[in-house]
């Protein structure tokens, strides 16, 4: 009873959210509540074992960071910069939006880039008078995209990381690198491509910011020295994380305790956090207590336990069962709980004699990383460019961002299903 109760509550607010007539942050929490008051999970549970709190502190903190660096005029300065080396015009400023968030997600972490890029590339689309969509998008399909390649990149990549220690930092570039960058070229181009004829450049507007001085809009005051410095200390502790082994929430937690110490006397600690996207946290709790229900009575689990039946202990069809399953249920239920539900089930194969199980967890990197691109609440990433945008009212459409995410994701997984079969699963069967 409790199964078909958690599975229908799932649905309906899935169904609801997917609609956008109700505010989706209040949705997923109502849903959450009402698998309390039925009795599915009690508060304690959904608290302690299935709201991510260390997801939702991270998002906290660097919003926190950005708030505070926001107001220095740091963002504007670096935009006008960054437009002005692209002479203001659309297209090769959305390349480069797509190679500095791919890269920016695959040194941090998506989360980050997108909380540190999506206030630029508002503030640049609205001063060149071009559509925020476009670039918004890029910025979901680069970040989780370019945070593919590596172990802290993406959530999914640094619990497989934590799971398995012989896979190192090292190993997700030289394994998930390749393919990422092919998905990544494939998926520039397409972009370009649809929205070539909204990408015009308008003279007037370039003219106007080639005239301008970006620095003007620095406020050279102690506060931005300290939010620079702070904000650098920060993403340096995010890249030494794999050497110093402190996690990723405690040195953004950190960072901005610190920044909000430092800045007090220019603004009040009760000002930024009224500027802090409360409903987007928000989101995420509902988000996770929603899928908690699922993990609860054992949906994931049995979902996990069909796909290996289904393989019978066949390492190329497991592998691109996996990449499947995790690419396409990724874009529903969101990609951490997923393969936080996977971990124990892959490493179970060993018990059935299967000693090289990498080709599975490459494949469920793949899947669970690229699936994300699929929905706005596929991934983490996606949750929070929504959030902002939506903050600065450049709402983006569920609907809409299903048209383009879902075929990306199956062109995504085509060519990575090519791509593990090539280089894991041929040698493999060349073997037997």
């Amino acid at each position: 009873m409790s199964a078909t109760i958690a599975i229908a509550i799932f649905i309906i607010s899935y169904i609801f959210i997917i609609s956008e007539r109700v505010n989706q942050a209040l949705v997923a929490l109502s849903g959450g509540v009402l698998l309390l008051l039925t009795g599915v999970y009690k508060w304690n549970d959904a608290f302690t074992n299935y709201i991510d709190w260390n997801t939702v502190a991270l998002l906290f903190a660097m919003m926190v960071l950005v708030s505070i660096t926001k107001k220095t005029g740091l963002f504007e300065y670096i935009a006008i910069t960054f437009a002005q080396k692209v002479k203001g015009k659309p297209v090769p400023l959305l390349i480069g939006t797509a190679i500095l968030t791919a890269i920016g997600s695959a040194l941090l972490d998506n989360v980050t880039t997108v909380l540190l890029f999506v206030p630029i590339i508002l503030t640049l689309t609205k001063l060149l008078q071009l559509p925020s969509f476009p670039y918004l998008l890029t910025i979901i399909f680069s970040s989780n995209i370019g945070g593919t390649a590596t172990l802290i990149g993406d959530p999914p990549n640094i619990m497989i990381g934590q799971a398995v220690e012989h896979l190192t930092f090292l190993s997700f570039i030289t394994n998930l690198g390749p393919i990422v960058l092919i998905i990544f070229i494939v998926m520039l181009t397409i972009v370009v491509w649809l929205f070539r004829g909204k990408l015009t450049n308008n003279q007037q507007f370039s003219d106007q910011l080639m005239k301008m001085e970006g620095s003007i809009y620095l406020k050279k005051t102690p506060m931005l020295y300290q939010s620079v410095t702070v904000l650098s200390l920060t993403i340096t502790g995010f890249l030494l994380h794999p050497i110093v082994h402190i996690e990723l929430t405690t040195v953004a937690v950190c960072g901005a305790i610190l920044l909000l110490l430092l800045t007090e006397k220019e603004i009040s600690t009760e000002k930024i956090f009224q500027e802090v996207e409360w409903v987007t946290l928000f989101f995420f709790i509902g988000l996770f207590m929603l899928v908690g229900g699922l993990q609860e009575v054992g949906a994931i689990d049995e979902l996990a336990k069909g796909i290996m039946w289904l393989t019978q202990g066949d390492l190329p069809y497991t592998a691109l069962l996996i990449l499947w399953t995790s690419g396409i249920f990724s874009q529903i239920i969101n990609n951490i709980p997923f393969v936080a539900a996977m971990i124990p089930v892959i490493n179970e194969f060993q018990s059935y004699g299967m000693a090289n199980l990498d080709p599975l967890w490459w494949s469920l990197a793949l899947g669970a990383c690229l699936g994300g691109n699929g929905t706005l609440i596929g991934a983490s990433a996606n949750v929070v460019v929504a959030g902002l945008a939506e903050a600065e009212d450049e709402r983006i459409s569920f609907s809409l961002f299903l048209i383009y995410g879902i075929p990306l994701v199956l062109i995504s997984l085509l060519i990575s299903s090519i791509y593990v079969y090539l280089r894991y699963l041929l040698p493999f069967q060349q073997m037997l």
